[in-house]
């Protein structure tokens, strides 16, 4: 054989080994790279408190087909409070969406923007595909400076404008939800006087609660400026060309043009009784 082509099947040998090797260890390489963390965001996506950030699970032992994993969890808190504590439940489910275990994963002093890492481990009959939160109802779950309580807001009439510690909330009847600490609720409704109230909110204050605010009527008619001014006192007449009002027991004439807005308040029209005259007394004959 001529050593060309006995060199040239040498190589051809070489290079069909290193091939043959290198596919297995390119696997191995794949298999082997971190996959993409699953990063959930509690409560939702829109306004969210917690994120999280799930690392790969790692097998630590199995026994009776339950597997112990850990998985690095990078948790930040996206809100503007501390987290004095928080417990959350992990949901683990998977690729059928069957769920194959739970655990339980804990938060402490987190301040806002802060990440922590923790190591959580959990028992599962599988490695999860997918995860889920649910924030324990207790008191070591959600914490009281983030957690909110539901409120049925009832106005007598009903259709007040509610606003929640100067807040538009909309019009009464309404269900809102309140964080734990003190609140101011007021109402207001054209012809009928404006009010608020306190409403406070305990930490271990259960959903279910309602509060019902009753308007008084107006005392006095107002009169509304086109520059924004509220003037309070009696509409004495009204013409196509001017406004007069007594306030303070003086009378004020506005030109029609200044006003925007006349509310006259209800009043009882009191019946004066019929005051008898004396007949005139007849001339004796």
């Amino acid at each position: 054989m001529p050593v060309t082509s006995r060199i040239t099947r040498l190589l051809s040998v070489a290079i069909a080994c290193c091939l043959l090797f290198s596919v297995p260890f390119y696997a191995k390489d794949k298999k082997d790279d971190k996959p993409a963390a699953m990063v959930l965001l509690w409560p939702d996506q829109n306004s969210p408190t917690l994120r999280l950030s799930f690392g790969k699970f790692n097998q630590l032992a199995a026994y009776n087909g339950q597997l112990s994993l850990e998985s690095n969890v990078l948790i930040e808190n996206m809100s503007g409070k501390r987290i004095p504590h928080a417990s959350l439940t992990v949901y683990m489910t998977d690729k059928d969406g069957v769920r194959i275990g739970d655990g339980l994963l804990s938060i402490s002093d987190l301040d806002p923007g802060q990440p922590a890492r923790v190591a959580f481990q959990v028992m599962s009959v599988g490695i999860p595909a997918s995860l889920r939160l649910v924030a324990r109802d207790d008191s070591s779950g959600v914490p009281t400076s983030l957690r909110t309580v539901p409120l049925k807001v009832i106005s007598v009439p009903p259709g007040a404008t509610l606003k929640v510690d100067g807040r538009d909330q909309g019009f009464a009847p309404a269900t809102i939800r309140l964080t734990v600490g003190s609140h101011t609720l007021a109402f207001s409704k054209e012809g009928y006087a404006s009010g608020s109230t306190p409403v406070d909110i305990k930490p271990d204050e259960g959903p279910g609660g309602s509060i019902t605010f009753e308007l008084g009527g107006l005392s006095r008619d107002n009169v509304e400026l086109r520059d924004g001014k509220v003037l309070q006192g009696d509409v004495l007449s009204l013409t196509m060309t001017s406004v007069v009002m007594r306030i303070d027991g003086k009378d004020q004439t506005f030109d029609r043009n200044q006003v925007q807005r006349i509310i006259l308040v209800e009043r009882d029209t009191v019946q004066q009784p019929a005051v008898a005259q004396p007949e005139p007394s007849q001339p004796k004959p």
